[in-house]
């Protein structure tokens, strides 16, 4: 063996020869650790080699032998124990990963460093045959961030190919949406309660008037509804009494309070279980409700003792029901009158209600946005009802004023009221 620089070492076995360099790594009894490569047939080459393998350890982002022959199988692993997302979010990258890139990738038992563009492309090919082109969107961004996150350590760059947009521009097609009229949703309101009684009547102008996530509403309680709260706020956070003190002089039932709901949670299943979880990106918030939606809030809580604002037709949470297939679709898109032997089951004919038929229960949520638009609302005073983000600074510098939260409930009341009155016309 020549030594022919520092901790790089050159030698020939047979009618080839070998190269070696320190990895700046030590064995446990203190040796130093040492990778190497043959088949080189000029000693040059060889030692240049050595000498680019030294410079890629200092820069930071040198792949060791040992690590570039991590399977991926493995990687994943790491890279799904390393994760700290919300559920859903954690959720839908596991299946993605269990479903689809893990069965790929450990058939052919491929390690991390065998995946460069055309292996990324060969996988690519393959989830556009067995998916559709949403689902294989998805997919390849997870993998996209796992190889990311490969880098440098078991990759010297990531084999993802980032779309670039060139030539003419082509706009991205956009879902089309009908203006949501107050006669829409009492439509909509109409038919729930033919399906679930008065608790579905509640939900559909709850939504409306609120803009509360479905699963938000699936998992509002008792506690955190009108008339109860915020006197029946379990208050559970030590360091919110300022706030818990501040909602009780500014909501409620009463003279001077208005009429609230606390969106302190969500449902969702995990493990095959109904669970509460934080609302959609922490976007906890209080949203003030016309007169009108309070009493009716008031009337079903009275007419029930669930622990659930919106019991489903068994009692039980709608989080726990297919509640997409279950019961809006009939409920949008219109069903027949049923009889049944057992009287609970009887239901009235449900007309269809065509700016929702076979269109999303999200859409109602979009609706109520477009009220407050309409309504000429502060920018942040409704994308915080709507429990977004307000970024620069609009975010940081504006608040929510007892005003602000008077006039939204002001114009929510003029709508309904506009409503009854038209309807009377029409029944007059």
């Amino acid at each position: 063996m020549a030594r022919r620089a520092r901790d790089v070492y050159t030698e020939w076995r047979g009618g080839t020869c070998r190269v070696k360099w320190w990895t700046g790594e030590y064995h446990d009894d203190g040796r130093k650790r040492f990778e190497s490569k043959g088949g080189f047939l000029d000693e040059d080459e060889a030692y240049n080699h050595g000498l680019d393998k030294m410079a890629e350890i200092r820069a930071g982002d040198h792949v060791s032998n040992r690590d570039g022959q991590t399977r991926m199988s493995d990687w994943l692993d790491d890279w799904l124990e390393a994760m700290d997302h919300a559920h859903l979010t954690e959720r839908g990258y596991r299946s993605a990963i269990e479903n689809h890139i893990r069965p790929y990738f450990k058939k052919r038992n491929t390690a991390v460093s065998d995946i460069d563009v055309l292996a990324y492309r060969a996988f690519r090919k393959h989830v556009n045959n067995v998916l559709g082109p949403g689902s294989a969107k998805n997919v390849m961004m997870v993998l996209g961030m796992v190889l990311d996150d490969a880098v440098p350590r078991l990759l010297k760059t990531s084999p993802v190919e980032r779309s670039r947009r060139r030539g003419k521009f082509k706009k991205k097609p956009k879902e089309r949406k009908k203006d949501v009229t107050p006669e829409a949703i009492e439509q909509l309101a109409v038919n729930a309660r033919a399906y679930f009684g008065l608790s579905g009547y509640a939900f559909m102008w709850t939504m409306a008037m609120t803009g509360m996530r479905p699963a938000e509403l699936y998992g509002l309680t008792r506690e955190y509804c009108y008339p109860n709260w915020p006197a029946s706020d379990p208050r559970p956070d030590p360091e919110e009494e300022d706030r818990y003190a501040e909602d009780r002089e500014r909501y409620g039932k009463g003279p001077g309070l208005m009429p609230a709901i606390r969106v302190e949670r969500q449902v969702q299943y995990e493990e095959s279980e109904l669970r509460f979880f934080p609302p959609k990106y922490e976007s906890y918030r209080s949203l003030v409700i016309p007169a009108f939606l309070g009493g009716l809030l008031e009337e079903l809580l009275a007419s029930h003792d669930s622990r659930w604002v919106f019991p489903a037709i068994q009692g039980g949470s709608l989080g726990a029901v297919n509640f997409d297939y279950k019961y809006w679709r009939p409920i949008a898109d219109g069903a027949e009158e049923r009889v049944s032997r057992q009287a609970r089951w009887n239901r009235a004919a449900m007309p269809e209600v065509p700016s929702f038929k076979g269109r999303r229960l999200y859409l109602i949520r979009h609706g109520h946005k477009s009220w407050l638009d309409e309504d000429g609302h502060s920018k942040f005073a409704v994308e915080s009802r709507m429990g977004h983000e307000v970024p620069g600074v609009e975010g940081t510098y504006s608040s929510v004023t007892v005003p602000m939260e008077q006039s939204i409930m002001k114009t929510l009341q003029e709508r309904w009221d506009g409503l009854q009155e038209r309807l009377g016309r029409q029944n007059g």
